[in-house]
C-alpha cells in the first residue's frame, strides 16, 4: 500500500465554491489580520461541533485564476443556530504546518458526522 503524497494546502482542488458570509444576513464574514489573530478566537479553539468547519480555501496568486493576495478562507456552520458564516485572513507558506494541524482536527469532526456512511462505503469498496 502506498502513501499518497502530501500536497501543499494551496494546491488543493475543491469542487465548486462557497459564498462568503451568509446570504440571509450581512456581517457574517469575519476578516482577521493574520493566522495568529484568528487563533485567538472561538472559531479556532471553540467546540468543533458547534462551529463546524465545512470548507477551507487557500488562495495563492496565480493558482486557479486567483489574482488577489494570498489568503485563507474558512467556512463554518454554527449548528445550534443554523448560521452560515466565514472567516478570511492573509496567510503565508510559513503558516502551513499550523493551519494543516488545525484543519486536520476539524476534518476529524466532519468525518465523525459522516462515519456511518464512510465505513459502509469503505467496506463496499473492498
Amino acid at each position: 500500500m502506498t502513501t499518497p503524497a502530501v500536497i501543499p494546502l494551496w494546491e488543493a482542488e475543491h469542487p465548486y465554491y462557497a459564498a462568503e458570509g451568509n446570504h440571509y444576513k450581512t456581517g457574517l464574514h469575519n476578516r482577521f489580520e493574520s493566522w495568529t489573530e484568528f487563533t485567538e478566537t472561538t472559531f479556532y479553539d471553540g467546540d468543533r461541533d458547534l462551529n463546524l468547519l465545512y470548507r477551507w480555501d487557500w488562495r495563492k496568486p496565480g493558482h486557479a485564476d486567483w489574482d488577489g493576495a494570498e489568503a485563507l478562507s474558512l467556512y463554518f456552520i454554527l449548528q445550534r443556530k443554523a448560521i452560515a458564516c466565514s472567516a478570511e485572513m492573509p496567510i503565508t507558506e510559513h503558516d502551513e504546518p499550523a493551519v494543516r494541524a488545525w484543519l486536520t482536527e476539524c476534518a476529524a469532526t466532519v468525518r465523525a458526522v459522516w462515519a456511518p456512511l464512510l465505513t459502509t462505503t469503505e467496506e463496499t469498496a473492498r
